[in-house]
């Protein structure tokens, strides 16, 4: 039988079988993965392990100071990393408009977020820790993960801000609001919700990232005080436990409180940028 001879509501019928297959596939293997985490895991999960320093490279013990710099460089990296990316995607998206550098610049933040992680560790190692004298800390850390945020910050800052429908700007235009005050009254706000999600996704990859920060941060096992100390983030302490073979009991653990801290994130910024949506469009 031909595609022609189906007609519109069979083909209608069975991509719509085809689409929810898919959509029902992708979260049966995420709950797959993450069930298998969190209950390989759970168990080794405690006050005491939450609490307390690693003991013996980590062997026994906890991972209180691992937590506290994976808090340490994810935040730099979004403090760092959202002003910059949408400041530039305002500017790309309401003032530069379609020239030859601004497709550059668009190719090469598309070519900067498909960029390995490792090289980016490589290039913090060189630039940050040994030319600007940084030494291997928190705060070199934190630059790289903003580096690696940056692009898909900025990506969908541009694509949310350029989706705010145009009338948008000619009635706030109409009323006699200037162009910045039609920016951060209206286009912003309508943007918002597209721009968190890009916020949150940079998020997600700070905080799980390992290859980029193992050689910036240091290895250090004991609780960082400030940015300047050398830290070790729960994806490295991940990855040293379980390639080093020290304790895969800790390393499940580990990558327990790591899932549920992307979770909560994940699940509370949703939460609010929902709201806000509602908010808006109650308005």
């Amino acid at each position: 039988m031909s595609l022609r001879l189906i007609s519109p509501k069979t083909t209608q019928k069975i991509m719509n079988g085809i689409l929810w297959a898919s959509g029902i596939f992708t979260i049966i293997i995420l709950i797959v993965i993450i069930g298998y985490i969190l209950i390989k895991g759970l168990p080794a999960v405690n006050l005491e392990f939450l609490l307390s320093e690693p003991i013996d490279s980590g062997r026994a013990g906890g991972i209180a100071p691992m937590i506290v710099s994976s808090i340490y460089v994810t935040l730099l990296a979004v403090l760092i990393a959202t002003p910059l990316g949408i400041g530039a995607a305002v500017y790309m998206a309401e003032y530069a408009g379609e020239t030859q550098i601004v497709k550059l610049i668009k190719f090469g933040a598309e070519t900067l977020a498909s960029i390995p992680s490792i090289v980016f560790g490589l290039f913090g190692l060189s630039f940050f820790v040994i030319f600007l004298g940084l030494g291997w800390s928190l705060l070199s850390g934190g630059l790289v993960l903003a580096l690696m945020a940056l692009p898909t910050i900025f990506q969908v800052a541009v694509v949310s801000i350029e989706s705010v429908p145009r009338s948008y700007r000619e009635a706030s235009w109409a009323l006699g609001a200037t162009n910045w005050e039609t920016i951060y009254r209206v286009v912003i706000p309508a943007a918002m919700p597209g721009i968190v999600t890009g916020i949150i996704l940079g998020m997600a990859r700070a905080i799980s990232e390992a290859a980029a920060v193992m050689f910036v941060v240091g290895s250090a096992l004991s609780m960082p005080i400030s940015i300047f100390d050398p830290g070790r983030p729960l994806p490295l302490h991940l990855y040293v436990l379980a390639t080093e073979g020290l304790s895969l009991k800790n390393a499940y653990g580990t990558a327990a409180v790591l899932v549920i801290m992307v979770l909560i994130i994940t699940v509370t910024t949703n939460t609010l940028v929902e709201r806000y949506r509602k908010k808006i469009m109650g308005r």
